[in-house]
């Protein structure tokens, strides 16, 4: 099934920020930085692929999106704690649902978490689509991940999608790994 909120390889983005592009050690910015962070965590991803396809195909989002996502916020698990969390315990799995703002449902690598986290996204886009009827598809995908960072309420216009995201990149850095996903076989 087809993803109804856009198509990740037609949004233009920058990619992520000097900041998000040394996590590995390297001093990198842009979409050439996302792609290489990207590319680390592919093995890693790989062990989720079919759940990934499988979950994004139930939500209609496109699985490169998806493993965007993990990609950023868990580096397909290498970032998580033994328990399965991080940002200091406060967030929960591949997807770091936000402990503060939901009650995480199955285990940290799990099905159940990856499709929690997935419709937690596309309600993101859904709130973006009303705030912003007027943007197209794709833009209202990128606002819908930066929505998914910190919140519909703080997008204040497309030019500033990112101004309140963490590392003032996040759907930037998302969608730049989404679309070598996309290019790698998701």
């Amino acid at each position: 099934m087809a993803c109804i909120y856009g198509d990740v390889t037609r949004i233009h983005t920058t990619g992520a920020s000097k900041e998000t592009g040394r996590q590995d050690g390297q001093p990198l910015q842009g979409e050439k930085a996302s792609h290489a962070l990207a590319a680390t965590d592919l093995s890693r991803m790989n062990k989720y692929k079919s759940t990934i396809t499988k979950v994004a195909r139930d939500h209609q989002m496109d699985p490169a999106v998806v493993a965007g996502i993990i990609s950023r916020e868990s580096r397909a698990g290498n970032a998580l704690d033994k328990g399965g969390c991080g940002d200091h315990g406060n967030a929960h799995g591949l997807m770091q649902v936000d402990k503060r703002w939901h009650t995480p449902r199955g285990g940290p690598y799990s099905e159940e978490h990856i499709s929690q986290g997935t419709k937690i996204l596309c309600d993101s886009v859904e709130e973006i689509q009303r705030k912003f009827p007027n943007w197209s598809k794709e833009q209202q995908l990128k606002g819908g991940l930066s929505a998914y960072n910190m919140g519909a309420s703080r997008v204040p216009s497309y030019e500033q999608t990112d101004i309140n995201t963490t590392g003032g990149d996040y759907a930037n850095d998302v969608l730049a790994r989404a679309q070598w996903y996309k290019q790698n076989g998701f």
